[in-house]
């Protein structure tokens, strides 16, 4: 018989909720294992193309449910390799918000002012610095300036990137080759490994069942590293505390399939699921119109054609963040990068009678690729999402080999959701074609569906058992010894980009996860220091150690 693997804790996924955990227990001393379904790519692996099988299919998680999808990372870091690395902090308001459920949403023991320590230590961790206005590349120069022509506000966005080292080749989505980027590869989880943590790419865990002794056997596969819809070996591991952090459209799959064997799970895992109240808008800017109107000139002769040159996010316009506006009608608008691709295909034409993603309109359109931008919407929504049944293995039946699933989310936009999209898709036109400078289209939902990149609140946090899978510490009610620090832990959209309030809440979990893993046998302590920033080479040395 072989020997039993055993560990003190073991952590599923290595996102910022994994990564945090994983750094802040291995340096307290505790025996730590991730399990990370996909693949460990180094900065020389992520490629500038859109071929499959390249580092851009590899590292992410396209999943297609029933009125949402959902698009994540895959990869050892999770999002942080992946997102565009606009980091604010959540708005005051978003504490106090109700939601569908009428209360206030979030535990009473989490405020903005009780946050602001948490946001501190990850912005000095990654390190998080607000962008100026003379290093704004010119698409968010662009947007700025139409937001000032209509009496708007607009600023630049604190970004995890190191301008300096920042070539503006606009491919972060596909990972920085340049470790411009903070991605979790550069901060938590090298100093996680240089504390003894292991990580383990392509193990996709499937379920947790219980051991005689009141700990945990986690059931894994082996994800072949070519084709992801072959499973390789299964094993298991047993530790005395588990972590999952696999993301908002994973975590709730795999504790819905371990209720057979650990029991019921809390009525709220699963439910309540949020997009972040995210909408896109296209808009084809007139050359000619922004010269005139506006009178930018990027001193080659044109006047904007830079829809590829930039790094994603980089000004937003906050007015509609305002505390006495009714929920659902606050809302941020960013100018984003939104590289060709899905994109490119379902972006509708302006000015088209019907929806047109294919045909004239779009031919015309797509001659004007360089005068796009993009305008994303982050809303209030109702959390209205809901996953059903699990599949049999991961989080989606596997449609190709990378990236592309099916899932099991429904998601049926309420008409709270979309008075706030609809107010922002006003605005958006308000602020763009004022004078002629552009022509916008808003999103369509009738194809694929609403579309987010900030999948969370699927196993939320707060006070009421019936309406949160979690306790204030982000421990699963009647599973002790589970804890979730991923984004499916907070209670609703945010109205911004999320990433950094998902690591704040996960640093601010990690004191009570120490005290309940020191509970339960495990010789940990908490305090460690501020996670130094790590080159290629000290990641390259870590990865191999």
């Amino acid at each position: 018989m072989s020997a039993v693997e055993r560990t003190d804790v073991l952590i599923i996924g290595s996102g910022f909720g994994g990564a945090i955990a994983a750094y802040h227990l291995a340096a307290g001393g505790a025996k730590v294992v991730v399990l990370e379904r996909g693949p460990w790519l180094d900065s020389n692996e992520f490629d500038h193309d859109f071929k499959l099988g390249s580092s851009y299919t590899r590292i992410f998680d396209f999943v297609v449910g029933d009125g949402m999808s959902v698009l994540g990372g895959n990869c050892v870091g999770g999002g942080s390799v992946v997102y565009f690395a606009t980091m604010p902090r959540a708005p005051g308001f978003v504490f106090d918000r109700h939601g569908s459920i009428g209360r206030r949403m979030w535990p009473a023991s989490i405020s903005r002012d009780v946050l602001e320590p948490w946001y501190d230590r990850v912005e000095a961790s990654l390190p998080i610095t607000m962008q100026t206005w003379d290093r704004v590349p010119y698409a968010g120069g662009l947007f700025g300036a139409a937001c000032a022509h209509a009496g708007r506000t607009a600023n630049p966005a604190p970004a995890a990137i190191d301008v300096d080292m920042c070539t503006n080749c606009n491919w972060m989505m596909a990972g920085c080759r340049f470790d411009a980027k903070r991605s979790l590869l550069l901060n938590y989880l090298p100093a996680a490994l240089a504390h003894g943590a292991q990580i383990r790419p392509l193990h996709e865990v499937q379920r947790l069942s219980r051991t005689a002794d009141g700990g945990y056997r986690v059931h894994y596969r082996v994800v072949d590293g070519e084709d992801y819809r072959i499973l390789h070996d299964a094993g298991t591991i047993e530790a005395k505390l588990v972590v999952l952090a696999a993301g908002a459209g994973a975590t709730p799959v795999i504790l819905a399939r371990s209720a057979p064997e650990l029991g019921a799970m809390p009525h709220a895992v699963g439910r309540y699921f949020s997009g972040n109240g995210e909408r896109l808008n296209t808009a084809v800017f007139d050359e000619d119109r922004i010269r005139d109107v506006l009178g930018l000139d990027r001193g080659d002769g044109s006047a904007y054609r830079g829809h590829q040159i930039g790094r994603g996010p980089t000004v937003a316009s906050w007015d509609r963040l305002d505390a006495s506006l009714p929920e659902y009608e606050r809302y941020s608008l960013e100018q984003l990068y939104f590289p060709p691709g899905l994109g490119t295909i379902l972006a509708q034409a302006p000015g088209a009678e019907r929806a047109s993603w294919f045909g004239v309109h779009k031919k015309q359109m797509l001659r004007d690729w360089q005068s796009w931008m993009t305008i994303f919407t982050m809303s209030e929504d109702d959390n209205e999402g809901v996953f059903g049944p699990p599949p049999e293995t991961g989080n989606a039946h596997r449609l190709s080999q990378q990236m592309l699933g099916n899932g099991p989310l429904r998601y049926r936009p309420t008409a709270n959701t979309w008075r706030g999209w609809s107010l922002a898709d006003a605005d958006v036109k308000d602020i763009l074609e004022r004078d002629g400078l552009a022509r916008v289209r808003p999103w369509t939902n009738d194809l694929v569906g609403a579309y987010t990149v900030h999948p969370l609140a699927s196993c939320r946090i707060g006070d009421d058992p019936a309406t949160s899978a979690l306790d204030d510490g982000h421990e699963l009610r009647g599973h002790p010894g589970i804890f979730v620090t991923d984004g499916s832990a907070v209670p609703g959209a945010l109205t911004v980009n999320p990433a950094l309030t998902i690591s704040a809440l996960a640093e601010r979990a990690m004191p009570g996860i120490v005290r309940a893993a020191r509970a339960r046998g495990i010789a940990v302590t908490y305090g460690a220091p501020t996670p130094e920033g790590a080159t290629s080479a000290r990641r390259a040395i870590a990865r191999t150690a």
